[in-house]
């Protein structure tokens, strides 16, 4: 397992200051010495665990808000905002980030609100206009784990497993006795367009007979979810303080969906199971009932403190390369991010491999290395036109870290051979590529009538 560092320094000073002390007075309640507490505010050394609780327990408040409000979303967040190709000529490094943090935390949380909030012209969507950015910023906040939604989806399950080995039939039961609402399989014609409907005047859940065994288990863990878990969920959209009704209802469906998830696969039995099969993406969809997809984004949520999975990021398209779904959990990887997807990356070759897994490790421009997996998947619908529903899920992690996986076995992920990619054609500064489609942004375009390159596309390297 993986255990981010926490590094809150403007959080700290900010409760430090809220509360009237100094910090030779904050050090001496905390038991530490006031430089390490200066060098704790100046992010130049992680809270410890110990020294975390003396401050919960200090001054009454809860661990997570230190990690949720760094500016800007902390120093990933901000690295991903200024690999805009507008900011390529400014070469702003990891360090100055940092010092930007820690010296002026109030502007670096101004650029990234102004940085976010630019309209649709300068490329960026504006995320008071896109109620899905707003929604994404949120789950980013969170690095897309939810704590008392994971404790309470574990509780239940647990509940739910002693009665019954059947999932499906636990929930089934505990939606009739409970809640008074029964579940019903209809066929097609009765449902042609719809998946999922509940009925309260004939008290009834409706599926369609399309939907497999681990998305009927799904909808029902939903629908319990809606009414279990209510108070939580309506405690952390009310905090997401998002002025749109429809991102609030976006938010709402995503954390269903999450406690969902939690409820088939709870976090700890979930956990110990990647751990111990090398993050066996097959595996783990036969141990829990799963889906590939589903148990991809369940693998991104692994955050808990104290028992952290390994940093994944989810990525899912559309044969045109559209992103439908995207979490960056705590990866920090451009790759999630990123505007458009390089065509040499083999997240594309899942369309001609049906359910096939395929591997890759990537370099990016700033030479980091990530190992890739992704595989076809099907979701339940009727076919358009002659051709059903396909996309591609691909998932990611720092080769650094990708050591453990059972899909990494038998690679090289140090030295071993990498596709050098970039962040889509116009984010992308590399030269002489084949299969640029476009020329980049932050760069000037040169034209020589005697020659003619392998890219159509010759621009000034600075």
């Amino acid at each position: 397992m993986v255990d981010t560092k926490l590094f809150a320094g403007h959080a700290v000073r900010r409760l430090r200051r809220g509360a009237g002390l100094n910090q030779m007075m904050m050090a001496e309640m905390l038991a530490i010495s006031p430089s390490y507490l200066n060098l704790i505010e100046r992010n130049q050394r992680p809270i410890t665990a110990a020294v975390l609780l003396r401050m919960a327990e200090t001054f009454d408040f809860d661990p997570r808000t230190l990690s949720a409000s760094e500016p800007g979303g902390g120093i990933d967040a901000i690295r991903r905002r200024l690999a805009d190709p507008r900011f390529a000529d400014l070469a702003i490094d990891r360090a100055q980030v940092s010092d930007w943090l820690s010296a002026a935390p109030e502007s670096a949380e101004a650029f990234a609100r102004a940085f976010d909030g630019m309209g649709v012209g300068s490329g960026i969507a504006s995320v008071d206009a896109n109620p899905t950015e707003a929604v994404r910023r949120e789950l980013e906040r969170w690095r897309g784990h939810f704590a008392d939604l994971d404790s309470l989806a574990e509780t239940l399950a647990d509940d739910l497993r002693v009665g019954s080995g059947d999932l499906f039939g636990a929930l089934t039961e505990r939606l009739r006795v409970t809640h008074q609402l029964s579940i019903r399989i209809l066929p097609i014609d009765v449902m042609p367009d719809t998946l999922r409907r509940l009925d309260l005047h004939a008290r009834q859940l409706q599926l369609s007979e399309l939907l497999n065994p681990a998305s009927r288990t799904f909808a029902a863990a939903f629908q319990l979810g809606q009414i279990v878990a209510k108070a939580e969920i309506d405690a952390l959209v009310k905090g997401a303080g998002l002025a749109d009704r429809i991102a609030e209802r976006l938010l709402r469906r995503h954390l269903t969906g999450y406690f969902a998830a939690g409820v088939m696969m709870p976090y700890a039995r979930f956990l110990r199971a990647c751990d111990a099969t090398g993050y066996d993406v097959a595996l783990l969809q036969r141990r829990f009932g799963a889906s590939f997809e589903q148990v991809a984004h369940r693998m991104t949520t692994l955050q808990r403190v104290g028992a952290r999975g390994l940093p994944f990021f989810m990525l899912r398209i559309d044969r045109a390369g559209q992103v439908s779904k995207r979490f960056s959990g705590a990866s920090a990887s451009p790759l999630a991010e990123a505007e458009g997807r390089c065509p040499l990356w083999k997240l594309h070759d899942g369309f001609a491999r049906p359910k096939h897994l395929v591997r890759d490790i990537v370099t990016l421009e700033d030479q980091s290395r990530w190992f890739t997996m992704s595989r076809s998947v099907h979701p339940p619908g009727r076919s358009i036109g002659g051709v059903d529903p396909v996309f591609v899920v691909g998932l990611g992690i720092n080769a650094t870290l990708a050591a453990p996986l059972a899909a990494a076995r038998g690679i090289d992920l140090k030295t071993g051979e990498a596709t050098p990619i970039g962040l889509g054609c116009v984010a992308c500064t590399r030269s002489s590529c084949p299969q640029r489609s476009a020329p980049p942004r932050s760069r000037a375009l040169i034209f020589n009538e005697r020659e003619r390159g392998v890219s159509p596309f010759v621009f000034a390297e600075d």
